[in-house]
């Protein structure tokens, strides 16, 4: 279908939610491997399970990479609020992986401009705050670090429910610069912006034919992982429920022991007044 099909074929040493963007993850692998780009920065990490598959596949294709991966950690409106765990799992596998060329940057994603030097990077994947106004302040802002090979990645690109606004932005740059998109997993669009992107990303936006058989391809290895990665998150969730479970049985076995014990307590309190006032009454009688 494509040269270094194969690339694809990648098998993530972690797959977390969203599950929808484990469907992208063999064309990011792919990617990684034509493009073989010597920086990438993804603003908005989440869990990892994108920035993660681009890391790994830097090692398996042997690139030679730096990467920046930057978030607040603190949720959002589109991916939901969550605790400290999150980074602390991420940091977890990143830093024992990928720490010797990569760096996990906590902060919001206009105060890590300065980390990444101007005209750098080769690969930027946008997956933050997905309404219009958000990406494209996010595109425009971090427009002068694309290097002269750069590919800006477009998360959720399909999705036109409540304030989503992706699409928009995308059905708009798209006019300036040549593209190619994805309709699965929520949508992946792949603008090409530099003016020396390989050739062959070239080729494949102005032949669509070529394109849907290739998409058709990498859609075909992503439900593969995308469906795995739902399975796992179904398991997690019912193993968490069952935590939950066994927590609150043993709760209820606790405040049941207490009461029982409470029961007794006070039968062994009725009987001692019971004796008292029986010898009260017996002395009461004597006298």
């Amino acid at each position: 279908v494509l040269p270094e099909a194969t690339s694809a074929w990648l098998e993530p040493h972690t797959l977390s939610s969203p599950a929808t963007w484990a469907g992208h993850i063999p064309f990011a692998a792919w990617l990684m491997a034509t493009l073989r780009p010597r920086t990438l920065v993804e603003l908005g990490v989440y869990s990892g399970i994108s920035y993660l598959a681009f890391c790994q596949a830097a090692v398996e294709h042997q690139v030679p990479l730096r990467a920046w991966g930057v978030d607040t950690w603190e949720g959002a409106p589109h991916a939901g609020h969550y605790d400290a765990s999150v980074l602390q799992k991420l940091r977890a596998e990143h830093d024992a992986r990928y720490g010797h060329f990569s760096t996990l940057v906590q902060s919001l994603f206009d105060d890590a401009l300065h980390t990444v030097p101007d005209a750098s990077v080769d690969l930027l994947h946008i997956d933050g705050l997905h309404t219009y106004e958000a990406v494209r302040h996010d595109f425009e802002t971090w427009k002068g670090k694309l290097s002269e090979r750069a590919v800006v990645l477009f998360h959720d690109t399909a999705v036109r429910q409540g304030d989503f606004g992706v699409w928009r932005f995308w059905d708009e740059v798209t006019r300036d610069y040549p593209s190619l998109s994805f309709e699965h997993s929520n949508g992946l669009g792949v603008l090409l912006v530099g003016p020396q992107v390989p050739a062959l990303l070239k080729d494949l936006a102005r032949q669509p034919d070529r394109w849907a058989q290739a998409g058709r391809y990498f859609s075909a290895l992503g439900e593969r992982l995308e469906r795995r990665t739902q399975t796992l998150h179904l398991q997690t969730l019912l193993a968490d429920l069952q935590g939950k479970d066994s927590a609150q049985h043993a709760w209820i076995q606790q405040q049941d022991a207490q009461l029982r014990d409470a029961q007794q307590t006070q039968q062994v309190d009725a009987r001692t007044i019971e004796a008292l006032q029986q010898l009260v009454a017996k002395r009461d009688g004597e006298l």
